[in-house]
């Protein structure tokens, strides 16, 4: 991830992408042979699913979401609670917990590990988390952060920070 802005914040509150507002062009497939878009596309047809066509159509969305979880190497499930415009370019080894809550137009890349049996993090918006890591425990992620490669996360990270290291440390 290049930021050419040096003088401004690291965690992208000036970079023109919101934390609240979704950007659902960003979870678009663009092409045939998109794993990870058609993966997130398969969860978010499953949970719109409602009524007697929804129940008649989820075994289709499962055996969508089955096909791509086994493509991508991602474990993320049907009922998780991800915000929109989430963007996963390596979704392999990607580890979502059920219950976590993910905010909209997050970036995950690929071995990503977010929540643990215990506790679950909650994750803000535009928070882009690098390859490797891992946020575990009741932790909150502010809006804008960045998480390192391969940080391990078990403390709060306020908005537009930066946390890196093991055990993370906010900078």
């Amino acid at each position: 991830m290049v930021r050419e802005n040096i003088g401004q914040p690291v965690g992208g509150a000036d970079y023109g992408i919101s934390a609240t507002e979704p950007d659902w062009s960003r979870e678009a497939p663009d092409r045939f042979w998109d794993p990870a878009r058609k993966l997130l596309k398969s969860i978010r047809r499953y949970q719109a699913a409602h009524g007697v066509a929804g129940r008649m159509l989820r075994p289709v969305f499962v055996l969508q979401h089955r096909f791509w979880s086994v493509v991508t190497g991602a474990d993320i499930p049907l009922n998780c609670k991800i915000g929109g415009g989430l963007v996963l370019p390596h979704p392999n080894g990607v580890v979502i917990h059920p219950d976590a809550e993910i905010g909209p137009n997050c970036l995950f890349f690929q071995q990503v590990t977010i929540g643990a049996a215990d506790a679950l993090p909650k994750i803000g918006g535009h928070v882009d988390i690098g390859a490797g890591a891992k946020v575990i425990g009741g932790v909150d992620i502010g809006n804008h952060a960045v998480i390192g490669a391969n940080a391990v996360v078990n403390c709060d990270v306020p908005e537009n920070r930066v946390a890196v290291g093991v055990p993370a440390r906010v900078l």
